[in-house]
């Protein structure tokens, strides 16, 4: 039966009541990995949760999205130095194929297909339920459709869980844009049957939030649908943000998007079929650099199932052995990721463009993407396998370098690694979303945020900087980075040219998780659209990427403007357009999964609300170390081993 609440609102506005209620202590949208770990830290900890996902899958990047292979850095997998559900993920994959690393990849220690992913993660979310008397209750194929806010806080939300209709084909037949508009419509259609469901809280006794939402959603769409503030794209250039492409900013601009697919070595040729659309995308492709125009380098890339997984190897891949029933999995810059940069072609619409289409009117949000910009993209996907086993062109390195590998076959089918008919991933992979300003913070009057100055190694003393940056920004820039010696320098007791940078990232007095990746961009395209002859990433954009150090997250990222019990995870926490090229990859999406997941409960525990942990910084809260210890005593690390602002040896952190 629908709620008082529904029926109001159908009334106002929305054209369906809702079909049933479900109640929950922490309600979770996007399934991924930093929503599974925070699923698996709330259940744990005996609460109820509901966590939803777009697609029929569990785990994110390591299965809907198809990047089954860990992005993790040496020296934190030397240690494993990881939260304790991120290393229970890789013992699973270890026990499920008997060895870490089934594809023998090497761009990880641990590639494996998609679909054991997500059945590994689901497993191990009804185990920790199990363990700590917890309730799962899991949403596959639902979307969010509308919150209701009042008082500072999310009362209420509902979604839209879809099924096949009877008499059509299973889900997973069509590729996401062909089906992504009818998911998101209220009324059944021919394709699709619909199940309007209304979260509510589960208590309703606290003083403060009677639950928490948490945004895990792989674009930020309960960011986009409430409209609360937040970035997009690039950031303009400043102190703190030094390397920026741009002066002015560009929210068209962010990292591309990717459908990956599997391909299987074979020891006998079969017929390969050219797209309709190949020629459209062929003048796009590429190895990119002369170093990586190898096949045998592209396919053990992030091999997925090799016939011989342990060996012998040759310390060059150019020169390693595909054996016939090898897997391959394809995530390559100028091959299948789609890189649109404009706004007649973006993926994630601007809030101009999302009220323009009427999708930030109660009950009209439609998923906040361009729908023609998934096409291309999986367009542009297919492609690349025709170009990987037919083409003789590349539009970077020229002709006599791309030569024919027909022995292999694209993997269709629901028992194939990407679970779909059409072989592609059931959703793209995400590098960048919507991203929240935090609140006004010390030393951040705008808003909380985690910039490039906070992790880069970037050497920023260059000529760049001294260019394209005022000479009070210049200044500005080396206060951000001088440590210990910030004090010398404000009170000019030295210059710029005499302070030496400090050798770490920055240290939160709140932080609540961990991450460490380089600063990795796969940047936008400068015309529209993405597949145009002769054109070039925007300029600019690469001079931010390198090296990072081990980093924090500060529950400051975490907590939203505007929604006390809204808790924001993934790639959609508070950080600028450089720093979110390093906190996107697995454990750190975890990592800020595990903190939401204890913060919630902590806040529960405590009748508190999490903003109230950090209002008064830099003067501490003892609740604030309460939850620290508490994260910590869960095996959740905070901070690296012999983090101090004392400690200027973090050179062998790369």
């Amino acid at each position: 039966m629908a709620s008082v609440f529904s029926q109001q609102v159908a009334e106002a506005s929305l054209p369906r009541t809702t079909d049933t209620q479900e109640t929950c202590d922490i309600l979770v949208f996007g399934g991924g990995l930093a929503g599974a770990a925070t699923a698996y830290e709330a259940l744990l900890a005996g609460r109820t949760v509901c966590l939803t996902d777009i697609t029929d899958w569990v785990g994110g990047q390591i299965s809907s999205q198809g990047t089954s292979a860990l992005d993790e850095r040496a020296t934190q997998r030397s240690l494993l130095f990881f939260p304790r559900g991120y290393l229970e993920l890789r013992d699973r994959i270890k026990e499920k194929y008997g060895i870490l690393n089934p594809g023998a990849c090497w761009v990880s220690e641990s590639c494996f297909r998609p679909y054991d992913g997500h059945a590994i993660l689901l497993s191990m979310l009804q185990d920790a339920a199990k363990q700590g008397k917890g309730t799962l209750k899991w949403f596959p194929n639902t979307v969010p459709k509308y919150v209701e806010i009042a008082d500072r806080q999310i009362l209420s939300a509902i979604a839209i869980q879809h099924q096949a209709a009877p008499g059509t084909p299973p889900l997973n037949s069509e590729p996401l844009s062909q089906i992504i508009e009818d998911a998101y419509s209220w009324e059944d259609s021919p394709r699709l049957t619909k199940t309007i469901i209304e979260f509510l809280p589960a208590n309703t006794d606290k003083q403060t939030a009677n639950w928490y939402v948490v945004e895990a959603t792989e674009t930020g769409e309960i960011i986009g649908m409430t409209n609360i503030p937040h970035n997009l794209g690039i950031d303009p250039r400043n102190p703190l943000e030094p390397t920026s492409s741009s002066v002015t900013g560009d929210p068209y601009c962010t990292q591309g998007f990717t459908y990956t697919f599997a391909m299987k070595a074979l020891a006998e040729p079969e017929p390969i079929e050219k797209p309709p659309f190949y020629e459209r995308y062929a003048p796009y492709y590429s190895y990119e650099l002369q170093r990586l125009a190898n096949f045998t380098l592209v396919f053990t890339y992030r091999r997925i199932h090799s016939e011989n997984p342990e060996g012998p190897f040759h310390p060059d891949p150019r020169r390693w052995t595909i054996y016939p029933g090898d897997i391959s999995m394809q995530n390559w810059t100028w091959g299948n990721d789609y890189r649109p940069g404009t706004s007649q072609d973006n993926l994630i619409l601007t809030p101009r463009q999302l009220a323009a289409s009427g999708q930030l009117e109660p009950g009209n949000w439609m998923g906040g993407l361009r729908v023609q910009s998934l096409q291309y993209g999986e367009e542009n996907a297919k492609g690349f396998f025709y170009w990987l086993v037919k083409g003789t062109t590349d539009s970077q390195l020229g002709d006599g370098v791309k030569n024919k590998y027909p022995l292999h076959r694209f993997l269709r089918g629901f028992d194939q690694p990407m679970g779909t008919a059409h072989g592609l991933s059931k959703f793209p992979y995400m590098r960048e979303a919507r991203r929240i300003i935090g609140r006004p913070s010390f030393g951040q009057p705008q808003g909380f945020m985690i910039w490039e100055t906070d992790i880069s190694r970037n050497d920023f003393a260059g000529d760049f900087y001294r260019e394209n940056l005022s000479a009070s920004e210049f200044r500005e820039l080396w206060m951000a980075l001088a440590g210990l010696e910030l004090p010398a320098l404000v009170a000019r007791n030295q210059t710029v040219e005499q302070t030496s940078r400090r050798g770490r990232s920055t240290i939160y007095p709140d932080t609540v998780g961990i991450g460490h990746y380089a600063i990795d961009f796969h940047p936008c395209m400068t015309l529209s659209p993405h597949e145009t002859p002769g054109n070039t990433e925007r300029e600019g954009e690469r001079l931010g990427q390198g090296q990072a150090y081990p980093f924090q997250i500060p529950l400051r990222a975490m907590i939203p403007q505007e929604i006390d019990n809204l808790l924001v995870v993934g790639k959609s926490i508070a950080t600028s357009h450089i720093a979110a090229a390093a906190y996107r990859v697995h454990s750190f999406e975890w990592s800020s999964g595990a903190a939401a997941g204890m913060t919630a409960v902590f806040a529960f525990d405590n009748d508190v609300f999490p903003y109230q942990l950090v209002a008064d910084l830099p003067r501490r809260s003892p609740l604030l170390d309460e939850l620290q210890w508490f994260i910590q005593e869960n095996g959740n690390p905070i901070a690296f081993p012999r983090t101090s602002i004392f400690n200027r040896s973090w050179e062998n952190w790369r």
